[in-house]
């Protein structure tokens, strides 16, 4: 009798192990289709370097070919950052076996989906592959730089990892010491001076 909790929250990390996993590739997937359609469409439809405004000077779309990092760094080494993307890709995916929290699977969806994004337009778009250009077309008045929804992902992922790491939630979906504590005054245990004070 007194090992079924145990066995009962070792059978609850399982499965929230589990929906964490499910709901990091349902997140990365629905990253990946969103920006690869976005980027078809802009290939298909806009002609490069021509402007249109969306909401006025607040988002204006603008298709450009960038061959660098994210937001157009480091433009001259593409094939670095194809390598370097590569490396955290398959760093994400052998570390996401670990998460148990559902706000982490979704950081981490977000960063696998956007690295997958720009990624794949280094490995399959022109010039070749590992120097491909990755296709940017959103400009908004804060950022001189041209981005895509990729990037937009990679940075909204480093933005939930701050907010997590100030409130203390960690990977395995504890929050500081709280869990620790008990959930209800009769789950202290009884001293023995309050046992001897009831008989």
């Amino acid at each position: 009798m007194g090992a079924e909790p145990g066995a009962s929250k070792a059978e609850r990390g399982t499965k929230v192990s589990v929906g964490a996993l499910l709901l990091l590739s349902g997140v990365a997937a629905l990253v990946l289709a969103i920006d690869q359609i976005a980027k078809y469409l802009v290939v298909t439809r806009l002609v490069e370097g021509r402007q249109i405004d969306v909401l006025g000077w607040l988002l204006r779309f603008r298709y450009v070919r960038n061959p660098g990092a994210a937001f157009s760094i480091g433009t001259d080494s593409t094939w670095i950052f194809s390598i370097i993307a590569t490396g955290v890709l398959v760093f994400v995916i052998w570390y996401a076996r670990r998460i148990r929290s559902l706000a982490w699977a979704v950081l981490f969806g977000l960063l696998l989906g956007g690295l997958l994004g720009n990624l794949s337009d280094r490995l399959l778009r022109p010039p070749g592959f590992g120097i491909g250009e990755v296709v940017d077309f959103v400009q908004i008045p804060l950022l001189p730089a041209i981005f895509n929804l990729a990037d937009v992902a990679i940075v909204s992922s480093m933005v939930l990892f701050l907010v997590l790491t100030v409130l203390g939630v960690a990977m395995t979906g504890r929050r500081g010491e709280l869990e620790n504590a008990p959930a209800h005054p009769t789950d202290h245990p009884v001293s023995d001076e309050h046992t001897s004070h009831a008989r």
